[in-house]
């Protein structure tokens, strides 16, 4: 009997089980994680306005001490995405520097077993610096094919989703790449993934994926229809003219993107004071 149940319940989300399981190697738990880290500050953030409002300053003081501890972990997230930043890139050049110092040293007391030994280091320092100048430079040069809101078809698994994060490469672990197959991609990790709202009634399991840029398409305006994820209402304010989602301000910031206007939008308020 509950065997029977479950696979009803999928039936009627949609999707079979092969196709699921496949999309579910794309499954992310820490953009899971980091999407529920970003409510608790806004919740946080509204629970201290209101104590304020009504004069509970102790409750806010406490609020407070809360909010900063989680603004220190983002901070440390946002710090561990960007470890293959312009500072990690001069530490890489530094460390060459000084072993390219220590192996003229060995040559010039005819050491060469330390010689030899000093420039396979070498070797191995020159291939992690040029994959960390990279993705500092993809870090500066990044160009997104979609913004946040969006809904998008994955070209590979169908389902529909909605952009709500983005990074300029890869930030995932290794072993989380190598299931997801990221070696396989044409273009690898070095290019845009996104962390993406996945249609429950698409697969009511995968909920948060991250996706490579290649492996997503703007949905068609057939595909703008309904759309149900529990993440939806407070990471948006509601749809555009378009069909597609509008991102709340503190999401923009978050990833430091620009107001996007639908036609027939302009006049309509995203609930802030900015343009």
């Amino acid at each position: 009997m509950g065997t029977t149940v479950r696979t009803n319940a999928k039936w009627l989300f949609g999707g079979d089980d092969r196709s699921s399981s496949n999309a579910r190697l794309e499954r992310s738990e820490s953009a899971n994680e980091d999407i529920l880290i970003f409510y608790f500050q806004l919740d946080l953030q509204t629970r201290i306005q209101y104590a304020l409002n009504i004069e509970q300053f102790d409750v806010a003081k406490q609020l407070r001490e809360k909010l900063t501890e989680i603004e220190t972990e983002i901070i440390r997230q946002r710090e561990a995405k960007r470890g293959s930043s312009k500072t990690e890139a001069q530490d890489k050049a530094i460390n060459l520097l000084r072993v390219r110092a220590d192996l003229q040293k060995a040559v010039d007391s005819e050491n060469y077993a330390l010689a030899a030994a000093l420039r396979d280091e070498i070797a191995k320092l020159e291939t992690e610096s040029l994959a960390v100048s990279a993705k500092a430079l993809a870090y500066q040069n990044v160009e997104y094919a979609f913004r946040l809101g969006q809904k998008v078809r994955h070209k590979v698994h169908g389902y529909r989703a909605v952009i709500c994060g983005m990074d300029p490469v890869c930030c995932e672990s290794k072993s989380w790449m190598e299931t997801a197959n990221v070696e396989n991609l044409s273009k690898g990790p070095n290019q845009p993934f996104y962390q993406v709202l996945v249609d429950v009634y698409a697969d009511p399991e995968l909920l948060v994926a991250y996706v490579a840029e290649e492996n997503l398409a703007e949905a068609e305006i057939s595909e703008k229809g309904r759309f149900d994820h529990p993440y939806i209402e407070f990471l948006f304010f509601g749809e555009d003219t378009a069909g597609d989602f509008i991102p709340i301000k503190q999401l923009r910031e978050k990833y430091d993107q620009p107001r996007y206007e639908a036609s027939g939008d302009e006049d309509d308020d995203d609930g802030s004071t900015d343009s």
